[in-house]
């Protein structure tokens, strides 16, 4: 995954109180002890805005906000993420430090269209999180992508993400695979002239479906694992391979999709 050199005419570098965080959404009692156990610092890094970037904004996307989050520990519940997404009403990127280490995460925030203002984070709906791998924090970092506008800047931040959440899946998923038979089902051979081209919220929905489907499959095989009598280990293992074809379809879809 690669780490984005953001502008220096971008940097806002503001330390976020906590407290400013619970004020602006439903922050209960047990979501606040993770706040205090495993965040240190939470720090508005940049903002990426016309201004900033030199590119126009748009209905859905008018400004991308940098967030650092420095870790007390290599943990982060996906609720603190969440209440600090609900707390700003523009898209975020997360960079989460812990030690001499970065990982990057996002989750797609759309506008949902309401009537309210801009700065109302309630007409924001947050889907699920995506995130990359622990790499040295001083990995170099490399140039923002090239883009049209806003919408197409947020697009190009989320769509690497998008793809290793994918890839990881089928990374486990073969691993697993490799331990029993049938080969591993992954092998796609969509040319780029077959390939579809697809929007971000359809690659989205796309890796939250392989995700869940693996998982289906997981819960799956801790059933036959447990399973002693005969009639119904043959009724989970039908079961199974059902499951393992579905995920199957699933990636040679997203294989068959090229990145825009």
């Amino acid at each position: 995954m690669t780490l984005f050199a953001w502008p220096k005419k971008a940097a806002f570098d503001r330390v976020v109180p906590k407290s400013k965080i619970y004020e602006r959404g439903p922050v209960g009692s047990a979501l606040k002890e993770r706040f205090v156990q495993q965040v240190e610092q939470i720090t508005w890094a940049y903002k990426l805005a016309p201004e900033t970037v030199n590119l126009p904004a748009t209905k859905t996307v008018t400004e991308i906000q940098v967030f650092r989050v420095t870790l007390k520990g290599a943990e982060l519940d996906r609720g603190v993420l969440k209440a600090i997404d609900r707390a700003i009403p523009f898209p975020l990127i997360f960079e989460l430090i812990q030690g001499t280490r970065i990982k990057v995460a996002a989750a797609y925030k759309q506008s949902s269209r309401s009537q309210k203002s801009e700065g109302d984070s309630s007409r924001w709906r947050i889907g699920n999180y995506f995130e990359t791998d622990w790499q040295p924090e001083h990995t170099t970092r490399q140039p923002l992508p090239v883009a049209l506008d806003m919408s197409s800047l947020y697009e190009q931040l989320l769509g690497p993400l998008v793809q290793d959440g994918i890839t990881r899946v089928k990374e486990q998923s073969s691993v697993s695979e490799a331990r029993e038979p049938p080969a591993a089902i992954y092998s796609v051979t969509a040319t780029s002239e077959q390939a579809d081209r697809v929007t971000l919220e359809q690659r989205i929905e796309l890796a939250e479906a392989i995700a869940a489907q693996q998982k289906e499959i997981q819960r799956i095989n801790a059933r036959l694992s447990r399973e002693k009598q005969f009639n119904k280990r043959v009724a989970i293992n039908a079961e199974l391979r059902d499951a393992k074809q579905k995920l199957e379809r699933l990636t040679q879809r997203q294989g068959a999709s090229k990145s825009y």
